[in-house]
């Protein structure tokens, strides 16, 4: 089963601050992004429609430690890593390095819970996750974890 994801992309002229570097903002972004694409690799997408319930994951917790800059028109590699599975939640890991060197530029980490909309209140409630998306995600094993090093 699936516990890591690679997904490369350029930082755009927007991304960027009057220096010329990516915005830490950004970082959040691309975490978001490599998720969907890793969930839109295994045939699901972040946002769906199952059994007449609307299942989204939203963040419980997000975390990102910077080491180095990116600038605009660099490429850049986010190995979104499956650091835990739970029967609620979800919490990746995620590592930046620069296309081409290998620069690792920053590290961070997201937890989301899987939920639906309850109809009579409209608030979000924790749902179990379903069992075919389960099926095709695992933990990724420990070795490959990475603890953040000594700024």
């Amino acid at each position: 089963m699936p516990y890591e994801f690679k997904h490369t992309r350029r930082v755009e002229f927007a991304e960027t601050d009057m220096a010329g570097i990516m915005h830490f903002s950004n970082f959040f972004r691309m975490m978001e992004a490599a998720e969907h694409a890793f969930f839109r690799s295994l045939g699901f997408t972040i946002h769906e429609v199952e059994e007449d319930a609307t299942i989204g994951w939203p963040r419980v917790s997000a975390s990102c430690d910077y080491r180095a800059p990116l600038r605009f028109e660099e490429e850049v590699e986010i190995h979104l890593i499956v650091a835990e599975v739970r029967s609620r939640s979800i919490r990746y890991q995620f590592i930046f390095r620069k296309v081409g060197d290998g620069t690792e530029v920053a590290r961070g980490n997201v937890a989301a819970v899987c939920t639906t909309v309850d109809k009579t209140t409209g608030k979000l409630v924790p749902v179990l996750i379903p069992d075919r998306i389960r099926a095709k995600i695992s933990a990724a094993p420990p070795e490959l974890l990475r603890t953040p090093a000594a700024a």
